[in-house]
């Protein structure tokens, strides 16, 4: 149990949705301060994955850890207080509609801490301002770009000060410009906020920017892990196609 010094352990990790297999003994392990990426296909199990770690769903077999606690063992008040160790920019970053800027980078503060009314203002103002976003608290969601949002709801994720920032597809649905501004943006958190940080992704130039390491997830396994240059330089065939983008040959199962 994370004995290793891992951060997060993921031991023989199994789930299934019916007769569909999507997680087939999964092994990973993530360091306290280093940034995981996992890639693979669509459909591949990566975000099953992340719902795993923050106990969103329980595996069928196999276990996750957090600083050596088992996470499916947990009852709901373990599971809130685990959750509080994290924070989320979720793939369409998830703000509320109907609520503005500020009410949505504020809202786990408001719920989830004892700050004053000021406190969380002058909170919310300083993860505006780390995400470049200064001044826009009383703009709505509709008022925003893409790329704006993202930012918002990095803020957000940043808002109770986490241990761990979990990344869904960061760069899904952005410009190259505005995707590399949210990839910068995910290297800066890390550097000033010291944070562990998993992405989810399969946009290679996202993966090699931002990544201490990368592992690739197929057939419901990690079949291979290494620094973006290993990775890069992988013998491994199935993972040299994924990141190639090459579908000639490919051959279902093959991870040789």
């Amino acid at each position: 149990m994370s004995s290793n010094g891992a951060l997060i352990r993921i031991e023989g990790l199994h789930k299934s949705f019916g007769p569909k297999k999507v997680l087939s003994g999964l092994e990973l392990d993530i360091e306290r301060g280093e940034t995981m990426v996992v890639i693979g296909g669509s459909g591949t199990g990566k975000s099953v994955l992340l719902k795993h770690i923050i106990g969103l769903l329980k595996p069928d077999g196999g276990e996750v850890y957090v600083d050596g606690e088992a996470v499916s063992a947990l009852d709901e008040k373990g599971l809130n207080r685990l959750r509080r160790r994290f924070g989320m920019l979720f793939q369409g970053a998830a703000l509320f509609d109907s609520m503005n800027v500020e009410e949505n980078v504020g809202f786990a503060l408001t719920r989830h801490s004892m700050m004053s009314t000021a406190e969380i203002a002058e909170r919310v103002a300083g993860c505006l301002e780390m995400v470049g976003m200064p001044g826009i608290q009383k703009l709505h969601p509709s008022e925003l770009s893409g790329g704006m949002r993202k930012r918002v709801g990095l803020a957000r994720a940043i808002a109770l000060q986490p241990e761990i920032i979990l990344y869904d597809e960061p760069t899904t649905g952005l410009d190259p410009i505005m995707a590399d501004v949210i990839n910068n943006l995910i290297v800066e958190m890390q550097e000033r906020l010291k944070v562990t940080s998993i992405a989810i992704t399969h946009d290679m130039v996202s993966a090699y920017k931002i990544a201490d390491r990368i592992a690739m997830l197929y057939q419901g396994k990690i079949i291979e892990t290494g620094t973006p240059d290993e990775i890069r330089n992988t013998s491994n065939r199935v993972v040299e196609q994924f990141i190639k983008g090459d579908s000639s040959g490919y051959q279902q199962g093959d991870s040789r």
